[in-house]
């Protein structure tokens, strides 16, 4: 389904407000959509959900662990259950019950990890998201999804509905989330989205970092530099083909509000690391500098070197340094 008539409203909502707008609709034409969360109904955009359908919705209380599993049971029973709390909790605290009912047992689970990133702000560092992606990806049969905007918050709901198997969907930035798809696109194929063309070197983001990513390259052109942004909505399993038909660019960049380690920028350096030559790579994430004190959104990601402008004079450096510009 084309999604995109309804970026403006699902760009004011943020990623949150947007999965549960979509949820609820998706309800009304499948009576086997079950909603779970740990006590996070109106964080996690289900407020409307549970008035809808109040048999089809249930609070487990502050048991991240328990959700998952009873999630199992109900799955198991036919019903497609989409498990939601903060993308850490998901990710870290019920991490084993993921791996026995998500990865091993395969339980058809679709696990929302919210407020990933730092979307938490000063809660600080116990409710950051920076580690969920890493921690899952390692575990067989689960897959990763990482939207960019309203509109692939839509179609990841969408396809999880449709598809058998374990899911993760990750969800990042505030309210006011930036349109980054004006125009419909495929999704059903999992593969990346080229979203600017460019020959010097080319840009892979994830998440929040997509819509900065498009920024900086509108940045480097004006200094005449031409970069390829490629959006990376899926984690896993990972377009291999794309990181191939870019290999010879002479620069690749990664980035993505989650640690470069175990992430996106691992899954980029492990698909060149079997090829006979590529650009250099430099992943861009949050790793050691999210460790410090606690501050609004827009700071930590200062913190990071993830703001725009950050991200623009890092890769202006490393132009520079290898003698690109």
């Amino acid at each position: 389904m084309d999604y995109t008539k309804n970026k403006r409203q699902f760009s004011r909502m943020g990623q949150c407000g947007t999965f549960g707008l979509v949820l609820d609709s998706l309800a009304n034409y499948n009576d086997k959509i079950f909603a779970i969360t740990a006590d996070l109904t109106r964080a996690t955009g289900l407020s409307k959900f549970a008035e809808d359908y109040p048999e089809r919705f249930i609070n487990v209380g502050i048991a991240e662990q328990n959700a998952v599993a009873f999630s199992a049971g109900i799955a198991d029973s036919g019903f497609i259950p989409f498990v939601t709390t903060f993308a850490n909790f998901a990710s870290l605290r019920a991490n084993e019950f993921v791996k026995h009912f998500m990865a091993y047992m395969k339980c058809n689970i679709k696990l929302i990890g919210v407020s990933a990133g730092y979307a938490m702000e000063l809660f600080g560092n116990t409710h950051y998201g920076l580690e969920d992606i890493g921690a899952i990806r390692s575990m067989p049969n689960v897959k990763i999804f990482s939207p960019a905007d309203g509109v692939e918050v839509a179609k990841c709901v969408e396809y999880a509905v449709t598809h058998e198997g374990p899911m993760y969907i990750r969800l990042t930035g505030k309210a006011a989330n930036p349109i980054v798809h004006k125009e419909d696109f495929d999704f059903e194929s999992l593969r990346t989205v080229e979203l600017r063309g460019g020959n010097d070197l080319v840009i892979y983001a994830t998440g929040s970092m997509v819509y900065n990513a498009l920024r900086v390259s509108e940045k480097l052109l004006n200094v005449g530099v031409s970069a390829k942004v490629i959006d990376v909505p899926v984690i896993k399993p990972f377009d291999t083909e794309e990181i191939k038909e870019n290999k010879d660019l002479p620069f690749i960049f990664t980035i993505e509000e989650h640690c470069s380690i175990g992430g996106l920028g691992s899954s980029v350096s492990e698909v060149l690391s079997k090829l006979n030559s590529h650009g250099t790579l430099i992943r861009l994430g949050t790793d050691e500098l999210s460790y410090k004190a606690a501050g609004t959104y827009e700071y930590m990601l200062d913190q990071s070197g993830l703001t725009i402008d950050k991200i623009y004079n890092r890769i202006i450096y490393e132009l520079q340094k290898g003698e690109i510009t």
